[in-house]
């Protein structure tokens, strides 16, 4: 078995976690990344042994718009910096994948800069898509091209140019050469071209044995992108849907529909990249109408088929909202130091923990291809993954489920109750909003994290507030110490009216935004949709047609029409109105 089948996964976005400024002046390189390397310390006890970090090559501003993919990101440090990490990150027994962003570069790429100046008369002309010297941009280069999600920041490669094709080869046999990495994360994999991909799975099997690629995949049938051609995983956003959406609305119906559709769309020996919230993404405890289904999400997370990864600091219990026009809520600098007594103290961090260590003393069961559906309600679930018996309630009242078990005697092994199966079956009390992972005690070997149930109730009620601190850059915490209880930099001073109108528990303009709310609802409904290719599509269409497909399932709830909604980008639109069946 190659060692991603077997991984829980850590990801870090590490521009956003070492606090590093904004914009790249491109000036002397400054070492932040080195300050990760206690990191590596945290991830060998809460259980973890595989890192996906990036991106982390030269770049303007949030790292996707790169400018040179062999020079690490002078912000982050030195090649060599990175290279002294990775080793540590093996001599601990740790994988490293890093992000590989090749769907597009940024303007100050050497290729796009060489057309700036050259023109037609560029080498280059043809390593992006469109580029038409009759047009112009918002920049007044004197010429138009094609970009990727509307940001002509981005400039779109020509994957189908041989010679695209081979300087990303080259890139990736460097990365191994240089830092000896051990696979790759493909950004916006779902926009990639599939020669181009199958492209680099040859460069993948030949330049490291088992080197993984998994891509970036929002919506469609993932068995285009994950097989023996292209690459070996990609990101189930399917399930990530399932498991917030399906907690908040009491409907495990939803999460084990979802289990089903996956497994049933990929061969059962590929395992798809699990996760609850990411850099892209609200954090889960942000998400989660109840705080204490913390607890039920994250033990499906880690067993339920699949290779599981946790987002730095949820294991904290972090809040992150997604805000307009910024994701810097979600990418938080962190002071490791300050989470110091979380393992004992931190319900959260207790919990990721007793997970991971299950996850490796378990990973035959969990690893297998074994799956089965135990029982199934609105608020309960429980499921078999080999010798282990996996049950879950959403439920504000603790519950009693009977399933099918081989007889003998079990032992949970978060909070240690000892259950006797007979007749095939196991009578299982789940506590409320709660689960538990049964093992069979075979001779006293299964061995308990003995957590405290009550502990893990509110999921973390202190890490609020750990959060607050952990979130400010060392910038701002320093300009706080010199000026107390002046306000940050760009806060902006609180309405009286809306001050008012909170002291009193009203919400202001509530009823023009759900008026407001309503009329963009009735909009989308009547969308006209026009006899063409979605290609020709507009995005507004596309999501009218996406809405009407989903409808012709079953009942389109709020949140299934709102994630349609946020959803604007043109390519992963048609992909989505392309898979349904």
């Amino acid at each position: 078995m190659a060692w991603y089948d077997e991984a829980v996964f850590y990801h870090i976005y590490p521009l956003g976690l070492t606090g590093a400024p904004k914009q790249n002046d491109y000036g002397e390189p400054v070492h932040r990344l080195n300050t990760l390397v206690p990191w590596i310390d945290h991830l060998k006890k809460i259980g973890v042994n595989a890192l996906y970090i990036g991106p982390l090559f030269e770049s303007v501003g949030h790292g996707y718009e790169t400018t040179d993919y062999k020079k690490l990101d002078s912000r982050l440090g030195t090649n060599e910096d990175l290279t002294n990490f990775v080793k540590k990150c093996h001599d601990a027994g740790i994988r490293v994948i890093l992000d590989g962003v090749f769907n597009h570069t940024g303007r100050d790429f050497f290729a796009f800069k060489d057309i700036r100046e050259k023109r037609e008369g560029s080498a280059y002309r043809d390593w992006y898509c469109n580029v038409n010297f009759y047009g112009n941009n918002e920049y007044n280069d004197g010429f138009s091209y094609e970009n990727w999600g509307g940001y002509n920041l981005l400039v779109k490669l020509n994957q189908r140019n041989p010679a695209v094709k081979d300087y990303i080869c080259d890139v990736i046999r460097f990365w191994v050469k240089e830092f000896d990495i051990d696979g790759l994360r493909l950004d916006a994999a779902d926009v990639l071209d599939f020669e181009f991909m199958k492209d680099l799975r040859r460069t993948a099997d030949s330049v490291k044995p088992d080197f993984w690629l998994m891509g970036e995949v929002i919506h469609g049938d993932y068995s285009r992108w994950a097989n023996a051609n292209t690459l070996h995983s990609v990101t189930n956003y399917t399930l990530h849907k399932g498991l917030y959406s399906g907690m908040n609305d009491h409907n495990f119906f939803e999460i084990a529909h979802t289990i089903r559709y996956t497994n049933g769309m990929i061969s059962r020996a590929i395992r798809l990249y699990n996760f609850v919230d990411n850099h892209d993404v609200e954090r889960i405890i942000t998400k989660l109408k109840n705080k204490a289904h913390f607890t039920p999400v994250h033990i499906m997370l880690f067993t339920l088929p699949g290779i599981p990864s946790i987002y730095y600091g949820s294991e904290f219990g972090i809040e992150g909202r997604k805000e307009q026009f910024s994701d810097d809520s979600l990418r938080p600098y962190i002071d490791l130091k300050e989470h110091a007594k979380d393992y004992e103290k931190n319900p959260c961090t207790k919990l990721i923990t007793a997970l991971g260590r299950i996850h490796k003393e378990y990973r035959q069961d969990l690893t297998s291809e074994d799956y089965r559906e135990l029982c199934l309600t609105n608020r309960q679930f429980a499921y078999g993954r080999g010798r282990l018996v996996v049950a879950v309630n959403n439920d504000d009242n603790a519950a009693e489920i009977n399933v099918p078990a081989a007889d003998g005697e079990y032992i949970g092994l978060l909070y240690g109750e000892k259950l006797t199966a007979s007749g095939g079956r196991l009578q299982i009390r789940i506590q409320p909003n709660n689960g538990e992972i049964y093992a069979p005690a075979e001779g006293g070997k299964a061995k308990s994290s003995k957590l405290s149930v009550t502990e893990i109730k509110t999921a973390g009620p202190d890490a609020k507030e750990e959060q607050k601190a952990s979130e400010k850059k060392p910038e701002q915490k320093s300009a706080e110490a010199k000026a107390p209880g002046q306000k940050s930099a760009g806060a902006k001073a609180p309405d009286p009216k809306t001050a008012e109108a909170t002291k009193s528990g009203q919400k202001p303009d509530e009823k023009k935004k759900q008026e407001r709310t309503k009329q963009e609802k009735a909009q989308k409904e009547t969308v006209p949709v026009p006899d063409i290719p979605y290609e020709e599509m507009t995005v507004e269409q596309l999501q009218a047609v996406i809405l009407a497909k989903m409808a012709k399932n079953g009942p389109v709830t709020d949140q299934m029409r709102k994630d349609v909604e946020d959803n604007i980008w043109h390519n992963s639109l048609v992909n989505w109105a392309n898979s349904f069946r």
